[in-house]
């Protein structure tokens, strides 16, 4: 299991990769500046996700985030990511502003703006490698890099689309030799839902999310929840030859909203982790209803 994660460890250092959320229907604010703000009031979002469950080293993220709107038109948001994958730990903070354009009657237009930055260390020195005293696997990194994103989010009374790049500018951490580790990629996310009424206090809500990088293959998420009384939820979930879910969520009181995913992994990995677990709570608190500026349901 060490011998594999060493490698699996290694080729994430090639390439870093923007942490994935079976649940991103709840967390949108982190990949879609334009989302901050949209909702009725203060939303605060706490997620922790444990990829490749059993795997010594393997993907952990801790996702926490927020938003509210600001007068009629602006929003503000703030999220931070921490990010460990084996040796290396990256540690993302940023914050969001959107505006809010009313194209139609009930139709809403937001977009946004994200900045931050990245805090990225990396001890390869705990890489196993096939070959002995290789300086590159004696480094240890320590840097600071400025991050810009933007994004746009349409929605209704009973829908949503996005668009979002929240990183839009490259680095690459470290450098031997003209071969480079680490480089960050432009990654950029499609996300659309809508809410059916379809019984009494029942409610069908399937989202989409289409993710990819300018320079590789594009994957996406399939998800249909089923709300129960406004309370209770349930859902499943596919992420393209990666994983089918099972989702589950419940509005514990008027301002806190708990959910549990659970990834059956069916990718190549299967033979070493079979699951994948995420978690998150949310905290809302609404504000007066003439400032009310979308549904509660996504």
């Amino acid at each position: 299991m060490g011998l594999f994660f060493s490698i699996a460890a290694t080729s994430v250092v090639h390439a870093q990769q923007d942490p994935q959320y079976t649940q991103y229907m709840y967390n949108q604010n982190v990949i879609n500046p334009a989302y901050a703000g949209t909702q009725d009031g203060l939303n605060i979002t706490a997620l922790y996700r444990q990829q490749w469950s059993g795997v010594n080293g393997a993907p952990e993220t801790i996702t926490v985030s927020g938003s509210s709107p600001i007068g009629e038109r602006t929003g503000l948001g703030l999220s931070v990511i921490s990010d460990n994958v084996g040796p290396v730990h990256e540690t993302n903070a940023y914050g969001d502003f959107s505006y809010r354009l009313q194209v139609g009657k009930e139709t809403t237009l937001a977009l946004g703006l994200k900045a931050g930055l990245t805090f990225f260390d990396v001890n390869l020195n705990t890489v196993q490698t096939t070959v002995p005293g290789d300086p590159l696997f004696a480094e240890e990194l320590n840097e600071t890099y400025l991050n810009l994103g933007a994004g746009a989010f349409l929605y209704g009374s009973n829908w949503y689309a996005g668009f979002s790049v929240p990183n839009m500018l490259k680095s690459t951490h470290l450098d031997e030799d003209g071969l480079e580790f680490g480089s960050e990629t432009q990654h950029y996310f499609v996300t659309g839902g809508y809410v059916f009424d379809v019984a009494d206090n029942i409610k069908l809500k399937p989202h989409v999310l289409v993710k990819g990088a300018f320079d590789s293959p594009v994957s996406f998420d399939l998800n249909t929840n089923v709300l129960f009384n406004e309370k209770f939820e349930v859902g499943v979930s596919y992420r393209l030859e990666d994983s089918f879910s099972g989702l589950i969520g419940m509005n514990v009181t008027d301002n806190v909203k708990v959910g549990y995913a659970y990834d059956r992994v069916v990718s190549d990995i299967s033979v070493v982790s079979n699951s994948s677990h995420e978690v998150f709570v949310t905290f809302g608190l609404a504000f007066p209803r003439k400032v009310m500026q979308s549904p509660r349901f996504f």
